[in-house]
């Protein structure tokens, strides 16, 4: 109280100023209409801008939320997607009169590491068996594949990602129908080549490589991405180098695929392989 008091014996002809200064400005606008709608009007624009401001960091710092919110909503659209079902059509009694049987399940899932400069890398998932994720299921974003699930803990899981020179997944060029495999190339996080497409198939740069259904890992038309260059390897096949779809320096969500009749086809064609 007594430093409130100095301070106002040391600045009582400047504070007075300030109160006859306010005095004077509330005469002057409550005297004079065009004042008085300037000042309202100067004050609601700077009110508006003080919200504005609010509002964008408010919206900035919702962004985590929102983007785990569509990222849960895409996941239910792809469910719901027809290649994600198995084509159930030949069957002569169908139960509720559908025609496909649900084949993937989409689990959504959070980025929390993820490497891109090594010769094998890895990402690391915030979901784990809890929530139904196993090894050797597909891991996709919203722009293409991504990965195989590898390990998985109670509440956590790595996936080998398709920048790792052990992963290759079946593909097959949009177009005509011409499959072979996805590798990666081991030098940028952007390219991977296209291996076992044969010499005499028609395919331009440009073109859409997608997934097959020969891993059971993925669902088919799954994007993987655009060729970008052509060339010859050897005398039976191309040399295709391919830009890829998922831009593996910017994941924050991806969905991670359970094939409910996985299971099935790989005990059926297990048997042909104790045959051989």
């Amino acid at each position: 109280m007594r430093n409130f008091i100095l301070i106002i014996r040391k600045y009582n002809f400047f504070i007075l100023f300030l109160l006859l200064q306010g005095l004077c400005i509330y005469l002057l606008v409550q005297n004079t209409t065009y004042q008085k709608e300037k000042v309202i009007s100067t004050s609601n624009e700077f009110v508006g801008k003080v919200y504005t401001g609010y509002s964008d960091v408010a919206d900035y710092l919702k962004l985590g939320i929102t983007n785990k919110a569509l990222s849960e909503e895409n996941a239910r659209l792809r469910k719901a997607d027809s290649a994600s079902f198995y084509d159930n059509s030949f069957r002569v009694i169908r139960v509720n009169d559908s025609l496909f049987k649900q084949q993937y399940e989409y689990i959504t899932a959070r980025v929390i590491n993820n490497s891109v400069s090594r010769i094998n890398n890895y990402i690391t998932l915030d979901k784990g068996s809890l929530q139904g994720i196993q090894p050797d299921m597909g891991v996709i974003s919203s722009n293409g594949v991504v990965g195989v699930v590898k390990d998985v803990s109670p509440h956590f899981s790595t996936v080998v990602s398709l920048l790792h020179s052990g992963f290759k997944v079946s593909s097959v060029i949009k177009k005509n129908g011409y499959f072979g495999s996805t590798v990666w190339n081991g030098t940028s996080p952007r390219f991977a080549n296209v291996l076992d497409i044969p010499i005499h198939a028609k395919i331009s740069i440009g073109d859409t490589i997608v997934t097959s259904t020969y891993s059971g890992i993925f669902p088919r038309g799954i994007m993987i991405g655009k060729i970008h260059q052509i060339g010859t390897a050897g005398e039976s096949f191309k040399e295709i180098k391919m830009l890829l779809s998922t831009d593996f320096q910017n994941i924050s969500y991806v969905y991670v695929l359970r094939n409910i009749m996985k299971a099935e086809r790989d005990t059926l064609e297990a048997k042909l392989e104790a045959i051989k």
